[in-house]
């Protein structure tokens, strides 16, 4: 067995149909240090985290370090290429959900829908400038896309406006849901041309005048990371900071679709948390003398979890490698997204009915995915949305309305 190979046992063994075999040897060295990250850092206190709705302080600043953009090990053996590849993507989205979805979520809004609103939206010149910041985690971002009363239907619905008089806009309205807001340097956030009615995309900073944001309480899921409201009352934003290729519903899609799997991912990675944390109980818990994972209920509930998981990782990483032909197809996306969430919300269900009672302790990590799984099976396009885009393509007819 060669070092790669016994590296990849022991980061995976849940990998029955040996997806990660593709990953080069540099990229798997990385992801055992991802790996080794979480565990040594974060997983006594994951847990109490969820509970008191704390994210871990240093938790963006550490993945910072990781320089998962421009690693070197990212390129061994991939002579001329310039990004990670898309296989690594998935699992370094995998490896992080597998551990917690909420972080996993940080890191997607950050590095992902963020980040790609200013590699897909700015000029040149934005794209020069903030890029680098934001791939270094010398700046923080986050997308500010969804409102009070919109969220399927921004395409059509957006109400925060943009008003544009001379070199400055002048914005008001409100935006909710919005991941890390509250602690992002620079947060891209969309609103309708007043003149126009078509969508473009502005740089907003938290401290300016005008821009009240606030921590949503109470939630059931994601509870790590703080989604917040944002209030926009006459807030100025001079033209030099509009990201200058979002000028369309359609620009704006192209982010969605660039990161929606991205979300099929991290369903993927919450899966196998879910399982090892039911493995974790039955191999310990005892019923009528002896432990339940000898139980052939128990089994075939396993075997479910595990025929889950093993569905979900074939389909990611055939996406993934669509993607790194530049095939960003929005059925594919939506497919994959669409049954790795639903079948996530079926796995979690059967693991938290295996462990019982104490299924619904946040002591026991099942409980931390089973609610988590709620906000994947949600966001980036309810299972109704993308069935209707994947409804679209088979028959020619839209139903969205």
């Amino acid at each position: 067995m060669t070092e790669k190979e016994q590296m990849l046992k022991e980061l995976y063994p849940e990998d029955l149909m040996n997806v990660s075999k593709e990953l080069t040897e540099g990229e798997v060295k990385f992801l055992k240090q991802l790996d080794e990250l979480l565990e040594s850092k974060y997983r006594d206190s994951i847990n109490d985290h969820w509970v008191n709705a704390t994210v871990p302080e240093d938790f963006f600043e550490e993945m910072g370090k990781l320089n998962y953009f421009r690693n070197p090990l990212l390129f061994e053996g991939r002579e001329g290429a310039k990004t990670p590849s898309q296989l690594f993507q998935f699992f370094m989205s995998y490896t992080v959900a597998r551990f917690d979805v909420s972080l996993v979520t940080v890191l997607g809004v950050h590095q992902g829908l963020g980040h790609n609103a200013f590699l897909f939206g700015g000029s040149k010149e934005q794209v020069a400038h903030y890029i680098p910041k934001l791939q270094s985690h010398e700046m923080r971002t986050c997308f500010a896309l969804t409102e009070p009363d919109h969220g399927s239907d921004v395409a059509g619905g957006l109400e925060t406006t943009a008003k544009r008089e001379g070199d400055e806009w002048v914005i008001n309205g409100a935006k909710k849901w919005i991941g890390g807001a509250n602690v992002s340097d620079v947060i891209p956030l969309f609103a309708v041309d007043v003149e126009t009615g078509k969508p473009k995309g502005f740089i907003i900073r938290p401290e300016q005048e005008g821009v009240d944001i606030d921590i949503i309480e109470n939630k059931i899921a994601l509870r790590i990371i703080p989604n917040t409201n944002i209030r926009l009352n006459n807030v100025v934003v001079k033209e030099e900071d509009r990201l200058q290729n979002i000028n369309s519903f359609k620009d704006i899609a192209k982010i969605l679709y660039s990161t929606r799997a991205g979300v099929s991912y991290m369903a993927t990675g919450a899966m196998a948390g879910a399982l090892r944390a039911t493995l974790d109980y039955v191999t310990e818990r005892k019923q009528f003398g002896k432990e339940i994972s000898k139980y052939q209920l128990i089994q075939e509930k396993l075997a479910m979890m595990q025929g889950n998981l093993s569905h979900a990782m074939a389909l990611s990483a055939q996406l993934a490698r669509m993607q790194e032909n530049g095939e960003y197809d929005e059925v594919a996306t939506s497919t994959a997204k669409m049954m790795n969430a639903l079948r996530l919300r079926e796995s979690v269900s059967m693991g938290r009915g295996i462990t019982g009672g104490n299924g619904i302790l946040a002591e026991y990590d099942i409980a931390r995915f089973f609610s988590d799984a709620e906000a994947v099976y949600t966001y980036e396009g309810t299972h109704e949305i993308n069935a209707l885009v994947i409804g679209r393509a088979l028959t020619g007819d839209s139903a969205f309305i």
